[in-house]
């Protein structure tokens, strides 16, 4: 099974090009890990994903997302390459989202 569960801060705005079937948006997500090192101090590591949405859910993405807005998103990886113009491989990683919701953090 492919699925991965996200929870972070989306890192910029939104990018969206329009095909003939559709729309694809792409934008990269922050997601944070804090733990205690050696020294008993509190360190945050921030890991960077890329994330691709198609079609409607792409639209919801360009009408409702924006830098740091604080999401949940669902999908699954995909591993792709490609020749630049430089002729060499590049190989991406990325999350294609299926699902993509908003977190509110309830007021304390």
């Amino acid at each position: 099974m492919n699925a991965v569960k996200l929870i972070g801060n989306v890192g910029r705005e939104i990018t969206v090009k329009e095909f003939e079937g559709g729309k694809l948006a792409t934008f990269s997500l922050a997601t944070n890990e804090t733990y205690l090192n050696r020294n008993k101090e509190e360190v945050t590591s921030t890991s960077w994903h890329n994330i691709v949405a198609w079609g409607k859910l792409a639209q919801s993405c360009e009408e409702l997302l924006s830098k740091g807005k604080l999401v949940a998103i669902e999908g699954r990886l995909n591993y792709r390459q490609y020749q630049n113009k430089e002729d060499q491989t590049v190989k991406v990683m990325e999350i294609v989202a299926v699902k993509i919701e908003e977190v509110v953090k309830k007021s304390e």
